[in-house]
């Protein structure tokens, strides 16, 4: 049966959050390589692992818990970022690696927490995610394209250059810490499905592969969410019936559409000179000799 993976309850719970993984992770990754910050999903995943140590330890949501301790990391990731100087760099690193161990004992610690809910949130894992995880990453999906698609113009004109966004009148230190939120959000709504170690590699990697034929931010937006959602559908159905881990699945998806997509931007961009050249030669105005001078016009 062509359609048998839409029978089973989880993979129907998976495929949504398939769906909304792939739409929110790039949306707020462009913003990231825009700032180059590609890394910072990466970090933010590191630091949410304590809260899903935290949610097993309380016997609480561990996709709650983890918001909000990525939150937390992500709005002190920025104040380093801000008044950390020469250090800052140390600071992030064991704010980083704190948190991976942080999240490995708490979870150790708790009764209901073990190994294999470890590796679940650490690669993603389609057979886990349950009602009440799809019912979290659908809100927290929803705040991230608010922020992303509403506040596009001001978070575009405070990624491509603070100073000019500040002499604008925008508030940017706000609008900065609005962007590492919604990355630490993006990072617990894509947890389940690629996993906390792989998240980063969603939000990058689509937008890397679209800017290889685009030029305007919107298509690059509109086609990095297309890649996105078409790279974790695919990997969720080939997980389902090759057996292999979704996350991995995903984001090797996501580098081999790069790989292709760079493959071709090389020709197209020829295609695009030689159209211009051409272009140039017919639209240049011949002048008699005897006339050219300042109003001489060359399109």
């Amino acid at each position: 049966m062509l359609f048998e993976f839409l029978n089973p309850p989880f993979m129907q719970r998976a495929l949504i959050a398939a769906v909304l993984v792939g739409i929110t992770a790039p949306a707020i990754g462009i913003y990231l390589v825009q700032r180059r910050q590609a890394l910072m999903g990466d970090g933010i995943g590191h630091i949410a692992m304590t809260g899903v140590g935290l949610g097993f330890l309380l016997s609480t949501s561990p996709v709650w818990m983890a918001t909000a301790v990525a939150v937390a990391g992500a709005v002190t990731m920025e104040l380093i970022r801000w008044y950390g100087h020469t250090r800052g760099d140390l600071a992030l690193a064991m704010l980083f690696y704190g948190g991976m161990a942080g999240g490995v004992m708490l979870i150790n610690l708790s009764d209901t927490g073990s190994n294999a809910n470890l590796t679940s949130y650490l690669f993603g894992s389609l057979s886990t995610v349950s009602e009440s995880d799809v019912i979290a990453i659908s809100v927290l999906a929803a705040f991230v394209m608010l922020v992303t698609v509403g506040l596009r113009r001001q978070l575009f004109a405070v990624s491509q250059d603070e100073e000019f966004a500040r002499v604008s009148g925008l508030p940017v230190r706000v609008l900065n810490l609005l962007v590492a939120v919604t990355a630490a959000v993006t990072v617990t709504v894509a947890m389940r499905v690629v996993g906390l170690l792989l998240v980063s590699a969603l939000m990058v990697v689509p937008v890397a592969a679209a800017q290889q034929i685009t030029k305007s931010f919107k298509v690059t937006f509109v086609l990095s969410v297309v890649i996105g959602t078409a790279v974790t559908l695919t990997g969720t159905v080939t997980s389902y019936y090759q057996d292999v881990p979704p996350g991995a699945t995903i984001v090797l998806l996501a580098i081999a559409v790069f790989v292709a997509l760079t493959a071709l931007a090389a020709p197209l961009a020829r295609r695009r000179a030689r159209a211009s050249e051409t272009k140039g030669a017919e639209c240049t105005l011949e002048v008699p000799p005897a006339r050219r001078g300042a109003d001489d016009v060359r399109v």
